[in-house]
């Protein structure tokens, strides 16, 4: 009997030409937090992606998140930087290629991750050279994108922030306090005049390593469901997460090698400390949909509360300074 996952991959492939009948393997494939993610394999071994939007309730920037990512794998392609081929996206479900490899841990030993940090800073790079016609998410999700990104990420954090009033989620400071410190740096948003493509969830689970020429290189950049058009500095925060990217050497010599700019005055240490507190709210806000379990819960209070705490003590120190 044909059960209801077979017949949706079965559905993805006729959209793009294939015979159904080719589908020898479906199962899940690891790596997905949010979405399912499952394994197309046919008869004559080509291989395949079916992402699936979840049903139930989520954060409000969540809605249409295959669209996002479809928007962010094409952007990739103009920038030559390896990651999937969107074949169809069709609603809740985005077929595409498999990249090679598998993600980034820590078998890599260190001269590998020297590399490896090196050409992430030239691939993240290429990606900031994609341009987009305004700021936010493309999806939608949120509205229509704005003309500025002081505009657009207002409207982000402040739904972050709903998400967290609305799911009673346990912030280490009151929302609305939040919320102030927050617009008390708003003003170094406005440095930021052109939306480039920013994947912001660049954690190494979402970066996968190839090996199959011996030497390990990075095989395709995964998981851009959280694609938005805004600015650069924000894909230092998942790039470097619960860390400071600063202390990256290796990764911000690839990326000012290939013509990528980051400097960090004041200005944009704020920047930088807003689009923290805009990643952490959401990893703390999202666990109350998700209902994760007791361990992560424990981690997230553990580990990513204080670094929100931490980056508004900075937006407060750096603002007044």
């Amino acid at each position: 009997m044909v059960d209801s996952r077979e017949r949706a991959a079965e559905r993805a492939l006729a959209a793009v030409g294939l015979p159904p009948e080719r589908l020898a393997h479906l199962g899940p494939l690891g790596g997905g937090t949010y979405n399912t993610v499952e394994e197309l394999r046919l008869t004559d071994g080509s291989r395949y992606v079916l992402k699936t939007e979840p049903e139930g309730p989520g954060l409000h920037h969540e809605s249409e998140l295959l669209v996002s990512e479809a928007e962010f794998y094409r952007g990739a392609a103009l920038a030559g930087v390896p990651a999937p081929r969107v074949l169809a996206l069709d609603g809740p479900w985005l077929l595409m290629t498999l990249s090679p490899g598998t993600p980034w841990d820590d078998t890599l030993t260190t001269v590998e991750q020297v590399d490896l940090r090196a050409e992430l800073g030239r691939q993240v790079a290429r990606l900031h050279t994609v341009t987009g016609p305004g700021f936010g998410y493309p999806s939608g999700a949120l509205g229509p994108l704005a003309p500025d990104w002081r505009t657009a990420f207002a409207v982000m954090l402040d739904a972050v922030l709903d998400d967290a009033r609305r799911y009673h989620a346990r912030l280490p400071r009151p929302a609305d306090e939040v919320a102030a410190v927050a617009r008390s740096a708003y003003d170094a948003l406005d440095e930021v005049t052109v939306p480039r493509l920013v994947h912001f969830d660049l954690w190494p689970g979402n970066v996968l390593v190839d090996r199959s020429t011996g030497r390990a290189r990075i095989g395709g950049l995964i998981d851009g469901e959280r694609m938005f058009w805004g600015d650069p500095l924000a894909d230092f925060v998942s790039l470097a997460l619960l860390g400071d990217i600063r202390e990256d050497e290796s990764f911000l010599a690839g990326y000012h090698e290939a013509g990528g700019r980051a400097e960090f005055d004041a200005p944009a240490r704020l920047r930088l400390a807003l689009y923290r507190t805009y990643l952490y709210l959401i990893m703390i806000a999202e666990t109350v949909p998700r209902a994760v379990d007791e361990g992560r819960v424990r981690w997230v209070q553990e580990r990513v509360a204080p670094e929100l705490l931490a980056a508004l003590e900075e937006i407060e120190k750096t603002a007044v300074s």
